[in-house]
């Protein structure tokens, strides 16, 4: 059988193409859009209002989920500004308790586990604007109504892309919406120092803050558990920070290594050296209890046996 001369050409063309196509369809560098994104996003909006933050009163999640699409289909992914998704934050906001807001940088994680989804404080990704955006990538194409899930601009290739721009306008918001005792936890361990310049506390929290609504700014610096001790209060970073919010006429309070966070750190970290408790505190006793604790017990029992009698006595 004899073979075409053009055969070998032919399969050189086709993979040419192949990869050709192949490189085509990756054109950014950044993950590509979440799977399933509108089904995340609506079904988050519900999860919060439901049970998460049912205080918030009822959202049309359905509406939250088209102001959040409109800001960035059909167009082009490196030409989307903070204000594109100006609905989608009237359609979502809801009010920040005073005394509560918590903003953060370089320790996401720990900030989820200390706030406790707004049990304890609230943070941008425990507010509804926040929370169904919050580990999630997305982007558009221009003159197209599709999302594309092979490859999304990162910041570097663009500062204006759909999801850094989605979060300048969240952390605006979240900083207008903020009043009385604000906190800020930040990475004592952090590479380049616990408050970056750029970074989205300085350049679009802080110019954000309403001053008149605000009674205190208390930062705490904590040092990761296994990390290196960088930074502190009154030093490097943290001391041009605290130079910065005084200026501007706050009253500021910084601690290093605030107990709580610690003891949270310390969870997954027993062992380590810095989680040891004091020598000091008296040890938990296990096996029988001495005759004085025993002693102690039973007069507890015996009064409130007393009292159980004396209510029913009243009772009937």
């Amino acid at each position: 059988i004899m073979m075409s001369p053009f055969l070998p050409l032919l399969l050189v063309s086709v993979l040419f193409m192949s990869s050709f196509s192949g490189v085509q369809g990756k054109k950014w560098k950044g993950e590509g859009t979440t799977q399933n994104l509108e089904n995340i996003v609506i079904g988050r909006c519900y999860d919060y209002i439901r049970t998460v933050n049912p205080a918030v009163g009822e959202k049309n999640c359905s509406q939250i989920w088209e102001a959040f699409k409109n800001a960035f289909i059909n167009k082009d992914p490196c030409s989307i500004l903070p204000k594109d998704y100006a609905l989608f934050i009237n359609l979502s906001l809801h009010t920040i308790p005073p005394n509560k807001s918590l903003f953060w940088e370089n320790n996401q994680l720990l900030v989820n586990s200390f706030s406790a989804r707004g049990r304890r404080y609230m943070s941008l990704g425990d507010t509804l604007f926040g929370f169904v955006g919050d580990f999630l990538n997305w982007c558009g194409q221009a003159d197209s109504p599709g999302l594309d899930y092979e490859s999304c601009p990162t910041t570097m290739e663009c500062e204006n892309n759909a999801v850094e721009s989605f979060w300048r306008m969240a952390s605006i918001t979240y900083a207008q919406q903020s009043s009385g005792v604000i906190h800020v936890l930040l990475n004592g361990s952090a590479d380049g120092g616990a408050f970056p310049q750029p970074g989205f506390f300085a350049d679009y929290e802080i110019p954000n803050f309403q001053k008149g609504n605000i009674s205190k700014i208390v930062i705490w610096v904590v040092d990761d558990i296994e990390g290196p001790d960088i930074d502190s209060c009154g030093a490097h970073s943290v001391k041009t920070l605290e130079t910065r919010l005084k200026t501007l006429g706050y009253d500021v309070t910084c601690t290093d290594n605030y107990k709580p966070v610690m003891f949270l750190l310390c969870l997954d970290n027993p062992d380590d050296s810095k989680c040891a408790l004091s020598s000091s505190a008296p040890a938990a006793q296990r096996g029988p209890i001495s005759s004085v604790r025993g002693g102690s017990w039973n007069k507890l029992m015996f009064v409130s046996f007393a009292g159980f009698l004396f209510r029913f006595a009243l009772v009937y």
